[in-house]
Protein backbone atom coordinates (compact mmCIF):
# COMPACT_ATOMS: atom_id res chain seq x y z
CA UNK A 1 0.00 0.00 0.00
CA UNK A 2 1.23 3.34 -0.96
CA UNK A 3 2.64 5.25 2.27
CA UNK A 4 0.17 8.67 1.05
CA UNK A 5 -2.91 6.59 0.85
CA UNK A 6 -5.38 6.97 2.91
CA UNK A 7 -8.65 5.60 4.08
CA UNK A 8 -10.72 9.04 3.62
CA UNK A 9 -13.40 9.40 1.61
CA UNK A 10 -14.27 12.11 -0.59
CA UNK A 11 -17.07 13.14 1.35
CA UNK A 12 -14.98 13.68 4.11
CA UNK A 13 -11.87 15.53 2.89
CA UNK A 14 -12.43 19.18 4.08
CA UNK A 15 -12.02 21.89 1.16
CA UNK A 16 -9.98 24.44 3.57
CA UNK A 17 -7.63 21.35 4.10
CA UNK A 18 -7.51 19.97 0.44
CA UNK A 19 -6.60 23.67 -0.57
CA UNK A 20 -3.76 24.02 2.26
CA UNK A 21 -2.09 20.34 0.77
CA UNK A 22 -2.97 21.79 -3.07
CA UNK A 23 -0.92 24.78 -1.61
CA UNK A 24 2.57 22.87 -1.57
CA UNK A 25 2.32 22.49 -5.29
CA UNK A 26 3.83 25.83 -6.54
CA UNK A 27 2.79 27.31 -9.83
CA UNK A 28 3.00 30.37 -12.06
CA UNK A 29 0.75 32.93 -11.76
CA UNK A 30 -1.52 34.03 -15.29
CA UNK A 31 -3.75 36.22 -16.21
CA UNK A 32 -6.29 35.06 -18.85
CA UNK A 33 -8.45 37.26 -20.64
CA UNK A 34 -10.82 37.85 -23.31
CA UNK A 35 -13.31 40.13 -24.50
CA UNK A 36 -16.80 40.30 -23.34
CA UNK A 37 -20.15 40.52 -25.12
CA UNK A 38 -19.96 44.79 -24.79
CA UNK A 39 -16.68 44.48 -26.99
CA UNK A 40 -15.06 45.37 -23.53
CA UNK A 41 -11.60 43.64 -22.28
CA UNK A 42 -12.24 40.90 -19.48
CA UNK A 43 -9.37 39.11 -17.11
CA UNK A 44 -8.92 37.00 -14.20
CA UNK A 45 -6.16 35.91 -12.00
CA UNK A 46 -5.42 32.25 -11.78
CA UNK A 47 -3.12 29.75 -11.35
CA UNK A 48 -4.91 26.61 -12.85
CA UNK A 49 -3.03 26.37 -16.27
CA UNK A 50 -1.02 23.70 -17.97
CA UNK A 51 0.21 22.36 -21.41
CA UNK A 52 -1.17 19.46 -22.71
CA UNK A 53 0.13 18.69 -25.75
CA UNK A 54 3.21 19.91 -27.85
CA UNK A 55 1.60 18.53 -31.15
CA UNK A 56 -0.89 19.49 -31.15
CA UNK A 57 -0.13 22.79 -29.23
CA UNK A 58 -3.00 22.54 -26.51
CA UNK A 59 -3.14 24.05 -22.96
CA UNK A 60 -5.67 23.87 -20.44
CA UNK A 61 -6.97 25.86 -17.51
CA UNK A 62 -9.87 26.31 -15.11
CA UNK A 63 -12.44 29.10 -14.43
CA UNK A 64 -15.20 29.28 -11.70
CA UNK A 65 -18.74 28.51 -12.43
CA UNK A 66 -19.26 31.22 -10.04
CA UNK A 67 -16.61 33.69 -11.99
CA UNK A 68 -18.52 37.20 -13.38
CA UNK A 69 -16.48 36.51 -16.44
CA UNK A 70 -18.02 33.15 -16.99
CA UNK A 71 -20.55 34.19 -20.04
CA UNK A 72 -17.64 35.93 -21.43
CA UNK A 73 -15.18 33.05 -21.77
CA UNK A 74 -18.33 31.03 -22.82
CA UNK A 75 -19.42 33.32 -25.66
CA UNK A 76 -15.82 34.55 -27.04
CA UNK A 77 -14.04 31.52 -29.12
CA UNK A 78 -10.50 32.93 -28.14
CA UNK A 79 -8.40 33.73 -25.04
CA UNK A 80 -4.82 34.81 -24.42
CA UNK A 81 -2.71 33.32 -21.00
CA UNK A 82 -0.41 36.09 -20.37
CA UNK A 83 2.22 34.30 -17.85
CA UNK A 84 3.36 36.59 -15.38
CA UNK A 85 6.79 38.12 -14.40
CA UNK A 86 7.93 38.65 -10.88
CA UNK A 87 7.40 42.64 -10.61
CA UNK A 88 4.08 41.71 -11.70
CA UNK A 89 2.34 41.63 -7.85
CA UNK A 90 0.70 44.28 -8.45
CA UNK A 91 -1.24 43.58 -11.44
CA UNK A 92 -2.24 40.09 -10.44
CA UNK A 93 -3.58 41.37 -7.27
CA UNK A 94 -5.82 43.77 -9.59
CA UNK A 95 -7.54 41.08 -11.40
CA UNK A 96 -7.84 38.80 -8.40
CA UNK A 97 -10.63 41.71 -7.26
CA UNK A 98 -13.51 42.13 -8.57
CA UNK A 99 -13.54 45.84 -10.43
CA UNK A 100 -15.65 47.62 -12.52
CA UNK A 101 -12.43 48.08 -14.68
CA UNK A 102 -9.63 45.97 -14.00
CA UNK A 103 -7.78 46.90 -17.23
CA UNK A 104 -7.46 50.98 -15.98
CA UNK A 105 -4.22 51.89 -16.28
CA UNK A 106 -3.05 48.34 -17.80
CA UNK A 107 -0.96 48.46 -20.66
CA UNK A 108 -2.15 45.98 -23.37
CA UNK A 109 -2.49 45.31 -27.16
CA UNK A 110 -5.11 43.60 -29.38
CA UNK A 111 -4.15 40.09 -30.24
CA UNK A 112 -5.59 37.24 -31.62
CA UNK A 113 -9.51 38.07 -32.64
CA UNK A 114 -9.42 41.06 -30.34
CA UNK A 115 -8.10 39.47 -27.00
CA UNK A 116 -6.06 41.70 -24.69
CA UNK A 117 -2.40 40.79 -24.49
CA UNK A 118 -0.81 42.54 -21.48
CA UNK A 119 2.47 43.94 -21.75
CA UNK A 120 3.74 42.98 -18.52
CA UNK A 121 3.69 39.38 -19.01
CA UNK A 122 6.60 37.68 -19.36
CA UNK A 123 4.90 35.12 -21.77
CA UNK A 124 2.06 34.91 -23.85
CA UNK A 125 -0.34 32.12 -25.51
CA UNK A 126 -2.84 33.28 -28.05
CA UNK A 127 -5.18 29.99 -28.14
CA UNK A 128 -8.62 29.21 -29.51
CA UNK A 129 -11.25 27.59 -27.16
CA UNK A 130 -11.18 24.06 -28.85
CA UNK A 131 -13.98 22.58 -25.71
CA UNK A 132 -15.34 23.35 -22.66
CA UNK A 133 -15.38 20.64 -19.83
CA UNK A 134 -17.37 20.25 -16.56
CA UNK A 135 -14.97 19.55 -13.64
CA UNK A 136 -16.92 20.35 -10.48
CA UNK A 137 -17.32 23.72 -9.65
CA UNK A 138 -15.33 24.72 -12.00
CA UNK A 139 -15.50 24.64 -16.18
CA UNK A 140 -12.24 23.29 -17.66
CA UNK A 141 -10.76 24.97 -21.14
CA UNK A 142 -9.17 23.11 -23.55
CA UNK A 143 -7.09 25.83 -25.78
CA UNK A 144 -4.80 25.61 -29.03
CA UNK A 145 -1.98 27.82 -29.16
CA UNK A 146 -2.11 29.79 -31.71
CA UNK A 147 0.48 32.42 -31.27
CA UNK A 148 3.16 32.83 -28.53
CA UNK A 149 5.63 35.56 -27.72
CA UNK A 150 8.05 35.50 -24.70
CA UNK A 151 10.65 37.76 -22.93
CA UNK A 152 13.31 36.96 -20.09
CA UNK A 153 12.29 38.07 -17.17
CA UNK A 154 11.84 35.25 -14.33
CA UNK A 155 8.20 34.86 -13.55
CA UNK A 156 5.98 35.33 -10.21
CA UNK A 157 5.14 32.31 -8.27
CA UNK A 158 2.27 31.68 -5.81
CA UNK A 159 2.84 28.86 -3.35
CA UNK A 160 1.25 28.42 0.21
CA UNK A 161 -0.96 31.20 -0.34
CA UNK A 162 1.64 33.49 -1.21
CA UNK A 163 3.17 35.35 -3.94
CA UNK A 164 7.29 34.61 -4.41
CA UNK A 165 9.44 34.54 -6.36
CA UNK A 166 12.79 32.24 -7.31
CA UNK A 167 14.99 32.18 -4.51
CA UNK A 168 12.79 34.39 -2.05
CA UNK A 169 9.31 35.20 -0.68
CA UNK A 170 7.61 38.39 -1.91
Amino acid sequence: MNALATDLSVESIDPLALRDVLGQFATGVTIITTIGDNGAPVGLAANSFSSVSLDPPLILWSLSLKAPSLTAFRSHSSFAINILCDQSKDLALNFSRPSEDKFAGVDWRTGLNGIPVLAQASAVLECETVDRFAGGDHEIYLGRVCRISKDDKNPLLFHKGQFSKIGASL
